[in-house]
């Protein structure tokens, strides 16, 4: 890897993704067991951290366009390591749900959506292939998150694991993360503003159809990720697969968002951002209903696996990518962030609308709206790209 900031952000991105958001899952058990308190009390915590870093996301943005992501983003692993360390301290609950509120301002303003915000903002049309390497290494976080977390609660205890996930926030991911930013900044700082879009002002884009369209219909593709990843389990249950064989499904997953990112990037020259979006939702679509016959024979499982993990490594680098394309460079930051916090709540809203649709009519309910999400979030896409032409036009 030539390009030297990418790669620094590729591992600070690795590392965070890994401490401060891949080590609730990976410890919620050890915290359930020692600590008293039920899985829906512990999984909340989660829920609010996401929920605020969506509401962060727009002043995230802000930072960015002024030129302050790099002083923004080491901070937020600064502080995010902090509260980390603070949690192995917690006694109570609400001390609990207090330092994940604190850990999700960090999210926002530290995770892909800021990072990706940055590297469109400075590199243009050469961003897609910089977001598509950080997304290959980062695609690891849960890989590291896992065992590490599991060994190191094992031998020394949680408080112990919460610890190190803290101290390497502070003083590995914060220095790293800083010198890929601050070069990622410094060297395409104002180098692919195009002219046409100067006179936007931050707020102009809230009028806009365009943005709408695109921001729901991306949030209708985070809606239906989040329940299927949070359901998964119940859903294949109930379809007679057996535990060991789900278990080892979901974890082909991440791999298989891997496989299809690189799959995007050799695919690139062929194909257009325009019809990667679209490959998107309607392969998501597919995926799910495939699912519906899951428990029927193997095949179609692993054709799940490969098509909805597939589909949706794609939608984390075509986000920024179209976004760019279809709504300009000028106030990029707080255009990302607005889209971030639509879809991020979207996200962190799926797993208790998972739960609300399964209560009223089952799992072939809830499969059925999802490929309903699908195409509405395709012809919003569509809308959104079909606005844009005309208004370039």
């Amino acid at each position: 890897m030539k390009d030297r900031p990418i790669l620094l952000l590729a591992i600070a991105q690795t590392l965070i993704w890994a401490c401060l958001y891949y080590s609730f899952p990976a410890l919620l058990l050890n915290w359930e067991s020692t600590l008293g308190w039920g899985r829906a009390d512990l999984t909340a915590a989660i829920a609010l951290a996401v929920f605020i870093s969506a509401f962060v996301s727009p002043i995230a943005g802000r930072f960015i366009d002024a030129g302050k992501g790099p002083q923004m983003m080491t901070a937020c692993a600064v502080f995010g390591g902090l509260f980390m360390i603070l949690l192995s301290r917690v006694e109570f609950l609400w001390q609990f749900y207090l330092l994940w509120g604190l850990i999700g301002v960090c999210l926002g303003g530290g995770l892909y959506e800021p990072c990706f915000a940055l590297i469109t903002r400075a590199r243009g049309e050469q961003a897609k292939r910089s977001i598509i390497f950080v997304t290959l290494v980062a695609g690891f976080a849960g890989t590291i998150s896992f065992p590490v977390a599991h060994s190191l609660a094992e031998i020394f205890g949680w408080r112990s694991a919460n610890l190190v996930f803290g101290l390497v926030s502070i003083f590995v991911i914060a220095p790293v993360m800083w010198m890929g930013a601050h070069e990622v900044e410094r060297t395409g700082k104002g180098k692919h503003v195009s002219s046409i879009h100067l006179m936007d002002t931050s707020h102009s884009f809230l009028r806009s159809k365009v943005f709408w369209f695109l921001a729901i219909g991306f949030s209708l593709a985070a809606i239906l990720h989040g329940v299927t990843i949070h359901h998964l389990l119940p859903i294949l249950d109930e379809r007679g697969i057996h535990d060991e064989v789900a278990v080892t499904a979901i974890a082909f997953i991440g791999p298989m968002q891997v496989t299809g990112r690189l799959a995007m990037m050799a695919a690139e020259r062929h194909i257009s951002n325009h019809g990667i979006a679209i490959s998107c939702f309607v392969l998501m679509g597919i995926a799910i209903l495939v699912l519906f016959g899951a428990g029927t024979t193997p095949a179609m499982l692993v054709a799940f696996v490969i098509l909805f993990g597939g589909s949706y490594g794609m939608v984390s680098i075509v986000r920024p990518v179209i976004a760019r394309d279809l709504l300009g460079e000028a106030q990029f930051g707080a255009k990302s962030g607005a889209l971030a916090l639509i879809y991020l709540a979207g996200s962190a809203s799926a797993p208790y609308l998972g739960s609300l649709l399964w209560s009223k009519g089952g799992y072939d309910l809830v499969l059925s709206l999802l490929i309903i999400l699908a195409a509405c979030g395709l012809a919003l896409y569509l809308g959104a790209n079909r606005f844009a032409r005309i208004h370039s036009g």
